[in-house]
């Protein structure tokens, strides 16, 4: 039993190199891969030494930096409010209120372009690329570059804030929306317009059921980023929160300024776990626990 247990073993051995053999060009890897194996990470790491050395980075400069940034810790601690609580709250709430307006126009005006710029809702492909080139050309600006525009257009203030974000997040959900929608299943809106329920009511009901998962994910993760942007965009005359920041770190009122930093951390913890909340409930799964 044994000697045939080997001449059996022996057999599968022989039958195995022959296949490896009659294969072995499948399982080699080409030149070219290996080529750009080896390449990648030798052009990546070129390439970054190339830009410290363009940017003529000095790596000297961390030591007094940190020495600095310590100062500066220092200076913030304690936070307080220096007296200004009620104006520091209201400015939060209006940076709350431009991410809240800015991020509902946007949803409002990129709805009907995503329709026309997705392959498989769009009736002309001339009309979809045109839209797609409008959507990239919005959203290749970013945010701060509208807010400088929009607060030369309408002055400073808030207003100026609200159009930067409802502008610039026009292109961004314009495109993520379209995705989704190209994402779809065709056979339920094929099923509605085939039992006469036209073009409009096959969106309706064929295709917004699939996305709105999606797209309200999608918004409600656009006002949580807002509340940040609106924070930045306040530094250019655009109002909220951002303004006061500026104002402090102007006036060298660190212990102010980390105040307003734990607020504006505060207020986007509790938008992400409402946002969270939010989504379980459209999604209709709830959230996984640690």
């Amino acid at each position: 039993m044994s000697g045939v247990g080997t001449a059996s073993r022996a057999a599968f051995g022989e039958e195995a190199a022959a296949v490896l053999a009659r294969h072995r060009a499948l399982l080699a890897k080409p030149w070219q891969r290996r080529a750009f194996e080896i390449g990648a990470p030798v052009g990546l790491v070129g390439l970054s030494v190339f830009a410290i050395w363009w940017l003529d980075i000095s790596f000297a400069q961390i030591w007094p930096g940190l020495g600095e940034l310590v100062k500066f810790v220092r200076l913030m601690i304690p936070p307080s409010a220096g007296g200004h609580l009620q104006l520091f709250l209201r400015a939060m709430g209006e940076t709350l209120a431009i991410a809240f307006l800015g991020t509902l126009i946007a949803t409002c005006l990129a709805t009907p372009l995503s329709l026309l710029a997705a392959q498989n809702t769009t009736p002309s492909r001339v009309l979809q690329f045109a839209v797609r080139r409008l959507l990239d050309v919005i959203r290749g600006i970013d945010t701060l570059i509208w807010a400088l525009v929009f607060v030369g257009v309408v002055g400073l203030g808030p207003f100026a804030g609200v159009l930067a974000i409802a502008v610039s997040d026009t292109g961004s959900l314009g495109k993520l929306f379209s995705e989704a929608i190209e994402a779809t299943s065709a056979r339920e809106r094929e099923t509605i317009v085939a039992s006469g329920g036209g073009a409009w009511l096959g969106i309706r009901f064929g295709l917004v059921p699939q996305v709105l998962p999606i797209i309200a994910g999608q918004i409600l993760y656009f006002f949580e980023s807002n509340t940040r942007s609106a924070t930045i965009i306040g530094i250019v005359g655009a109002g909220g929160i951002g303004l006061q920041l500026s104002e402090q770190i102007r006036t060298y009122d660190f212990d102010q300024v980390a105040f307003i930093v734990l607020l504006i951390l505060a207020a986007v913890a509790t938008i992400d776990f409402v946002s969270g909340k939010l989504r379980s409930a459209i999604i209709g799964r709830r959230p996984a626990t640690a």
